[in-house]
């Protein structure tokens, strides 16, 4: 079963200084934490804040193109997680045709925020999560893994507010 989500906050990793972003239940009180890149963060946060650039960015450039030839995304699914790895679909629609294409989180979220598509997160995801911050057995048995299993045990979506 598919969760709806918000995104709820971009944030840094105290450990590693690497950002991240949170998705919170939209009825519920869970949240999940997802590790992403620089440039997925700026594009996230670029759009969070309203900032608009002189040329499109990437993820512009995708909303324009599926505008142009009148697609829409009509969801997005964080639907995997793989050895750390977060997997997501995005749901379009074009002339009565359903699609999915894979795709990072981070790219979905950043679409997702410029059309304001609802996000989904898969109850088996969220499980997933919740066993490795709740010292399940991690599948990143390092000193930096170990970390980071700490910090996510230590996160209250209550710290994060509403952005």
């Amino acid at each position: 079963m598919l969760r709806p989500m918000v995104l709820a906050a971009l944030t840094m990793d105290p450990l590693t200084k690497n950002p991240i972003v949170i998705l919170k239940e939209v009825d519920g009180e869970r949240a999940l934490p997802i590790r992403i890149g620089f440039l997925e963060a700026h594009a996230i946060a670029s759009e969070m804040e309203g900032i608009q650039f002189s040329r499109p960015m990437t993820h512009d450039l995708l909303k324009n193109f599926l505008d142009l030839v009148k697609a829409k995304i009509e969801r997005i699914e964080i639907c995997d997680l793989k050895n750390n790895t977060y997997f997501a679909l995005i749901r379009i629609s074009h002339k009565n045709n359903d699609m999915a294409i894979d795709a990072r989180p981070s790219d979905a979220l950043a679409l997702s925020l410029r059309v304001g598509a609802p996000i989904f997160v898969s109850d088996n995801v969220i499980k997933k999560s919740e066993l490795t911050a709740r010292g399940g057995e991690p599948e990143d048995k390092s000193e930096k893994g170990k970390q980071w299993t700490e910090m996510l045990k230590s996160l209250d979506p209550e710290d994060f507010g509403n952005t």
